[in-house]
C-alpha cells in the first residue's frame, strides 16, 4: 500500500514538474516570438497609413504660440497644460496697460473646445492668468495676448488676488538678481478627498456651458539663469483656494520630480541631463511681499 502511495506520489510530483517545464518553454518561445514580430519601421508606417488614413486624433498639444508666451492647451477640460515664459527685468516695466486689454476666446482654438466670458459670468471663480499681464509691461501685445481665455483658469477670487499675485510679484522680482526668469504655470487637478474604502478621490466642478474644469491646485516651475545658464530651479504647488498671508511659499515647494508626476508633462527636456538642483531657494529666500 506504501509503495502504491509512493508510486503515485511520485508519479504525480513528475508530471508536475514536466507540466512546469512544458510551461515555462512554451511561454518562453511565446516571449520570444513577440519579441520577433516587433513591426520594422516599414511595417509601422504602413499600418499607420492604413488605419489612421483620415488623420491622427488630435487632442490639441501642438504649442500656441504667442507674443511673449508659448502653451499647450487641454481641449477636454478647456484649459491650459502648460504655459511658459520667459521674464527680464526690461520686459516688466514699460506703459503698456491693462486697461487696454480684452478678455477673449483665443482664435487658435476651435469652438468647439473654447471657453466663453460667459462661461465665469456668475460662477464664483475668477479669471486667473497662467502668464500674468504684469509679466508684459514692456509690449501692448504682449500684454493683450495674455488674456486671451487660452491663458485662464477658475481660480479662486481671493487666491488670485492674495497669494497667487503675491508669487507673481515675486517672480518678477527674481529678475532683478538673475539674467532671465523661464517660468512655466498651469492648473492641476489632484485627489482632495477619500471614500469610505480609503480610496483617494479627485473632485472638481465644471463651470458654465462649456464645463470649464476648475482645478483643485496650480503649479509653477520656475528655472533662472546667470551668465546665460540655468543656474537653479525651484517647483512649487498651491492649492486653488484662499491662503493666508502667514503661510510662506516654501510651504508649497516639492522637487521637479514631483511636478512632473503629477501634471506627466517633462519640463524642460533638454536638460534631462544637466546637474539641475531644485534649489532656488537655497540661493534665494523665496519670501513673497506683503
Amino acid at each position: 500500500m506504501s509503495f502504491t502511495r509512493g508510486y503515485f506520489a511520485g508519479t504525480v510530483t513528475t508530471l508536475f514538474a514536466v507540466g512546469i517545464y512544458q510551461y515555462v518553454n512554451i511561454s518562453q518561445r511565446h516571449i520570444q516570438h513577440h519579441h520577433e514580430s516587433q513591426l520594422s519601421g516599414d511595417l509601422k508606417e504602413q499600418v499607420k497609413r492604413k488605419i489612421l488614413k483620415y488623420g491622427v486624433p488630435s487632442k490639441g498639444e501642438e504649442p500656441k504660440v504667442f507674443t511673449n508666451h508659448v502653451l499647450s492647451y487641454d481641449q477636454s477640460k478647456k484649459t491650459p497644460v502648460w504655459v511658459a515664459e520667459r521674464i527680464t527685468k526690461e520686459q516688466i516695466q514699460g506703459s503698456a496697460s491693462r486697461k487696454y486689454s480684452r478678455f477673449m476666446p483665443d482664435p487658435q482654438i476651435q469652438s468647439l473646445f473654447s471657453t466663453e466670458n460667459a462661461d465665469f459670468l456668475g460662477s464664483g471663480w475668477s479669471r486667473g492668468h497662467m502668464a500674468p499681464a504684469g509679466n508684459n509691461k514692456h509690449d501692448q501685445r504682449a500684454m493683450d495676448d495674455t488674456f486671451y481665455l487660452s491663458n485662464i483658469v477658475p481660480q479662486d477670487i481671493k487666491n488670485n488676488a492674495g497669494f497667487w499675485n503675491r508669487f507673481e510679484m515675486y517672480c518678477r522680482e527674481l529678475t532683478k538678481k538673475f539674467d532671465g526668469v523661464q517660468i512655466i504655470s498651469g492648473p492641476l487637478t489632484l485627489p482632495t478627498e477619500t471614500d469610505e474604502k480609503g480610496q483617494e478621490l479627485v473632485v472638481y466642478p465644471v463651470i458654465g456651458k462649456n464645463q470649464v474644469s476648475v482645478p483643485t491646485h496650480l503649479y509653477k516651475v520656475i528655472l533662472v539663469e546667470s551668465n546665460g545658464s540655468p543656474s537653479a530651479i525651484g517647483c512649487f504647488i498651491v492649492p486653488n483656494k484662499p491662503i493666508e498671508n502667514k503661510y510662506s511659499l516654501h510651504e508649497f515647494q516639492v522637487s521637479l520630480k514631483e511636478v512632473q508626476r503629477r501634471t506627466g508633462v517633462e519640463f524642460f527636456p533638454n536638460l534631462r541631463n544637466a546637474d539641475l538642483q531644485d534649489n532656488l531657494c537655497s540661493v534665494d529666500s523665496c519670501t513673497l511681499g506683503k
